[in-house]
């Protein structure tokens, strides 16, 4: 006798914020997918939506309670035309930080669930359909959840994102994170390796390594001794297939020495760091609690530039922090003269409740951030424009990930994370090419072949 066909369920997640928030959601829709799930592209006719939210950006809770009540109005539309009940599920930071007052204030809202107790997503989900049992997980437990999830990943393309560390012990003023994320806790090297070569297994060229603190990783290798960021990326490097290699998002002060050596010695490691610094002045790196000053961080880019010339530096940006004075702010300008971008993030800050800097006095009125913003924006973007130009004419290795929109158009990935369209290289996808730069887009360049390559 033929067992019954698994009836198939439409899975929706609608993802917020920073690149481990999409790890996360592509590993919620992994441990969902034995379940019978199926990814959908709207929550039209979803069975369950998770909006996977972040409490970095301003008015993150506002937007999460719009979307709930957008998502109530769907479920009972779905409900009158007979396509059963929708479930509604909260993640992420908002959950963690929020979970409680988001049962309290939604009652739309099926299950709360924070970034270390997605693992117990099946569990919730069945005892949420018996309408019984706990509808609010909000612990910090990695180990635990990193255990729950397998090495297999369900992806496309030639790039993923790794997730190796989380947690933040820095306490930055200005930052929820070590409130929704918890403290810092690293991965075991040997979970990290097997992850990555599933990935490689499945045809992924290049990996970035995600955490709240990436480069603050010290994971327990095989024989039981702490592993650095560098230590991994050696290890992660000798996996065959495994060609290109990131990680985002870094302190200053966790930059080290052997870090610092990997970028020149490891071809694998791409010519691209996201090293945040949020202001020039020393006043406001201060009252950031950021525990480095202009002078130390100035001198580090210089040293990782020594041992990576052709290293290009992106960075975050903070303008209105409480306290800044226009000097502060003319340091700031100052810092990204001397340092030289080729791109950044630039922010206006806004509180965020209970982090020490929303109570500070001598909040910086917003007619004043906002300009202040646009200047800052202005020699980015000058910036930005510059180092595009630099590259016109050079040859790049190019790793094809996606066909474009005319003809045989392929577009790829610099190893500086820009965009690159190319005519006829449609049938390139995965492989890692040389291209000659021709032009420049907006946001992107425009390369040639330097020979017809076959697939």
């Amino acid at each position: 006798m033929n067992s019954p066909a698994r009836t198939s369920k439409k899975l929706h997640i609608k993802t917020y914020g920073c690149q481990m928030n999409v790890y996360d959601s592509e590993r919620m829709a992994d441990i969902l997918r034995p379940l019978g799930y199926e990814m959908a592209e709207t929550s039209d006719d979803a069975d369950l939506v998770v909006l996977n939210t972040c409490h970095i950006r301003e008015k993150a809770s506002e937007k999460v309670y719009s979307e709930i009540g957008r998502l109530k109005e769907q479920r009972g539309e779905k409900e009158a035309r007979g396509g059963g009940r929708m479930t509604i599920a909260i993640a992420g930071c908002v959950a963690q930080a929020e979970g409680q007052e988001i049962m309290n204030r939604a009652p739309a809202v099926d299950l709360v669930i924070g970034p270390q107790a997605y693992h117990q997503l099946p569990e919730l989900i069945a005892r949420t359909t018996r309408m019984k049992g706990e509808r609010l997980a909000a612990d910090f437990a990695p180990d635990a959840k990193f255990d729950a999830l397998t090495a297999e990943r369900n992806v496309t393309g030639p790039t993923a994102f790794l997730t190796v560390q989380e947690g933040c012990d820095k306490f930055c003023t200005f930052c929820v994170v070590p409130y929704t994320r918890g403290a810092e806790w690293s991965r075991p090297v040997a979970s990290i390796l097997e992850e990555a070569r599933g990935l490689a297994a499945k045809g992924v060229r290049e990996v970035t390594l995600l955490g709240q603190n990436v480069n603050a990783y010290n994971g327990v290798d095989a024989d039981g001794q702490p592993s650095t960021l560098a230590k991994l990326m050696y290890a992660l490097a000798d996996i065959e297939g495994i060609d290109r290699l990131r990680y985002t998002t870094s302190h200053p002060n966790d930059m080290g020495d052997d870090l610092i050596a990997a970028h020149g010695d490891l071809g694998a490691l791409m010519p691209y760091l996201h090293l945040p610094v949020q202001s020039g002045s020393d006043k406001i790196l201060r009252a950031m609690n950021r525990k480095h000053g202009r002078a130390a961080y100035v001198e580090l880019i210089q040293r990782i530039k020594a041992a990576r010339p052709d290293l290009a530096l992106s960075g975050d940006f903070i303008v209105g922090f409480p306290g800044e004075t226009d000097r502060d702010f003319e340091d700031t300008l100052d810092l990204v003269r001397t340092v030289g971008y080729a791109s950044a993030f630039t922010f206006k800050y806004s509180p965020r409740p209970g982090t020490p800097a929303a109570s500070m006095p001598n909040q910086v009125p917003e007619d004043v951030m906002d300009e202040r913003l646009q200047r800052l924006n202005a020699l980015i973007v000058e910036q930005q424009q510059a180092f595009k130009e630099t590259l016109v004419g050079q040859v790049l290795p190019v790793l094809f990930e996606k066909k474009g929109r005319y003809g045989r158009q392929a577009i790829g990935r610099s190893p500086y994370l820009q965009s690159v369209f190319v005519e006829d290289a449609d049938h390139l996808m995965g492989q890692i090419v040389p291209v000659r730069i021709t032009a420049l887009g907006n946001n992107s360049l425009q390369g040639a072949l330097l020979a017809p390559v076959e697939a």
